[in-house]
């Protein structure tokens, strides 16, 4: 018999979140909503004036400030009820009204970055006398003031904020395919019996001892993709197109550039990564070594990656069970932490279980009301660990939103994964700490390789397809469905050695992956886990002084850039260093896993 999955209306209260909490109701965001249609008049207001008075560049820039926090309300509000229920079109024209408005406020203030540009350095310098609350906006204007060579004219930037819309059309479109129009038919297992298949019931079924069944699921989900590779490919080129027009348009030697560049990230930190990987291939083929050992079959398939290699351990974790255990394995982070971590568990920030239509997959949203957390919490050891890695992206949030001014208040994508991988760095050690079965502490281990394998080595691998598809793009080369193949198969190839069988299905599995619409992200997990692994080691053996300087790096929103706020809290991601130190940690893993399995 399948397990029906509920729709929204039968969700338990008590474990969705709050989103009552931005507006009571959708008759108050309507008004909110229109207030933020003036914003566009009351900008035009400043046009030409910028130079004017320190006063009214201090007025203009408060201004910002505030359309920022209606415009974190209204979107915010709207995008989590469209994420509720996807198939909802009120919601999701709610998002689009929000977009719209946003739209038009960003056409209407293009003017901003050339008049800031204008004014002489030692006019700038007589404002911050003049008013000493600009001392605020330095850091921000300083950051303008330096992209000189990337800035157009009035009107250009103009015509670029009003492509905003059509920018965002890649990822909205793939959105709507792959979470709303997507079906997949169930997987059958050994007995014959039907399993549903959807994005939040894939990796459960990849983690099934049944192989028949596992096998199933990934010809499931990976024989529609295949059937529409070529509307995905179509997506995905639109997306990469894109990102090379404003990267042309803002003179950027490449979109590499010109995305890393927002976030203050010098482009060999993306080189380094995905060259220390490569010069660590060994371990990983070790680890499928192992993995094909423990498994005792012929031949490893790509659907038995996920599998425990220990089976006879216990993996159903309640979800209350789940908040205790996570909050036990930060206790390293002490009693502010903890209390933060708390209130979240509390009062209404996650969304913990799946319903029909329901986004896949998990997000924290840092809302200034309190972050949101969207789960599809299944029972799974992966599931806990993903309520610890999101609450530590919520805790992030929190922490930013209430120490920043509202201009620094938004921390770097480049940092956002070290906090929500410390959390689970903590928790595994807090896990392997209370364990002294051998067998559960096998498990236990094979999980944490298994996060070396998503993580670092996999993501790694996504941003390297990631790199080459804008590549060619810009080299003018047509990115088809069967070069996309090809390209995704020899990756494999590559990241995993010749100890598995390289199946057919997964050359289409960029198609399932949202984050390849997120300009240049993916590169941050592999990244983050990195500085994660080395700041919670630091945060276990210094203890107090350890845990300051990480908490003052969580407040530090981006009043740095990330790699400065990273050096305050112990580690130095502009070297390949933590990169070498965590993939070495992994090759020291897979001997003592081997160790224990022949006990």
């Amino acid at each position: 018999m399948e397990k029906k999955i509920p729709v929204r209306s039968e969700a338990d209260p008590k474990y969705t979140w709050a989103i009552h909490d931005v507006y009571a109701t959708d008759e108050l965001w309507n008004a909110d909503l229109e207030k933020a249609r003036t914003f566009p008049q009351q900008l035009a207001a400043y046009k030409g004036r910028l130079g004017e008075s320190a006063q009214t560049l201090y007025e203009f820039l408060k201004l910002g400030d505030d359309m920022n926090v209606l415009f974190d309300a209204l979107y915010g509000y709207a995008q989590r009820k469209s994420d509720e229920d996807t198939t909802n079109p009120t919601y999701q024209g709610m998002a689009s009204q929000a977009m719209n408005v946003m739209v038009a406020v960003d056409a209407a203030g293009s003017f901003e970055t050339p008049e800031l540009l204008a004014i002489p350095d030692e006019t700038l310098e007589q404002f911050y006398r003049d008013e000493p609350s600009l001392e605020t906006y330095r850091l921000y204007l300083t950051r303008v003031r330096e992209k000189r060579a990337h800035i157009l004219s009035d009107a250009e930037e103009k015509l670029l904020a009003a492509a905003g819309e059509i920018s965002q059309s890649p990822d909205t479109i793939y959105s709507m395919f792959g979470d709303a129009d997507l079906k997949f038919p169930p997987a059958v297992d050994s007995e014959g019996k039907s399993h549903p298949v959807t994005h939040g019931t894939y990796i459960p079924l990849m983690h099934s001892q049944d192989r028949v069944l596992r096998k199933s699921a990934f010809e499931s989900i990976y024989g529609v993709y295949s059937s529409f590779r070529n509307t995905a490919a179509a997506i995905l080129t639109a997306q990469v197109k894109q990102l090379k027009f404003h990267a042309d348009a803002r003179k950027y030697d490449s979109t590499l550039q010109a995305s890393l560049d927002g976030n203050h990230v010098p482009v060999e930190v993306y080189y380094n990564l995905i060259d220390a990987v490569h010069q660590n291939m060994q371990p990983m083929y070790r680890y499928v070594a192992l993995r094909k050992k423990l498994l005792g079959v012929n031949e490893l398939h790509m659907y038995d990656l996920y599998t425990p290699i220990v089976s006879d351990v216990d993996v159903n974790i309640p979800y209350e069970e789940a908040k205790q255990t996570v909050y036990d394995a930060l206790a390293p982070m002490g009693d502010e932490y903890r209390a933060i971590l708390k209130e979240g568990f509390d009062n209404g920030w996650i969304d913990v279980y799946e319903n029909v239509g329901k986004c896949s997959g998990a997000y924290s949203a840092g809302l200034r009301v309190h972050p949101y957390v969207l789960l599809n919490y299944s029972g799974t050891l992966d599931s806990m660990f993903t309520l610890a890695h999101e609450m530590g992206h919520a805790i992030h949030s929190y922490l930013s939103n209430r120490t920043q001014p509202v201009a620094y208040s938004n921390y770097s994508i480049f940092v956002a994964e070290v906090a929500s991988t410390c959390n689970e760095a903590l928790l595994m050690q807090h896990l392997l700490n209370t364990t002294t079965d051998k067998r559960r502490r096998a498990y236990l281990i094979n999980y944490f390789l298994e996060q070396f394998r998503t993580t670092l080595y996999r993501q790694t691998m996504f941003a390297e397809f990631e790199l080459e598809i804008n590549r060619r793009n810009e080299r003018g080369e047509s990115l088809t469905a069967a070069s996309l193949n090809e390209l995704y198969h020899e990756l494999n190839c590559r990241y995993f050695g010749d100890g598995i069988v390289i199946d057919s299905e997964i050359d289409v599995e960029w198609a399932r992956i949202p984050h390849f619409y997120y300009d240049y992200y993916v590169y941050q997990y592999a990244t983050g886990y990195s500085a994660a692994i080395a700041l919670s080691r630091r945060i276990l053996k210094e203890g107090e002084p350890a845990v300051k300087d990480y908490i003052n790096f969580l407040s530090g929103g981006c009043s740095a850039d990330p790699i400065t706020l990273l050096r305050g809290a112990g580690v130095d991601m502009a070297t390949a260093q933590p990169i070498n130190e965590a993939l070495r940690l992994f090759d020291e893993l897979i001997d003592e896993m081997e160790q224990l399995m022949q006990e």
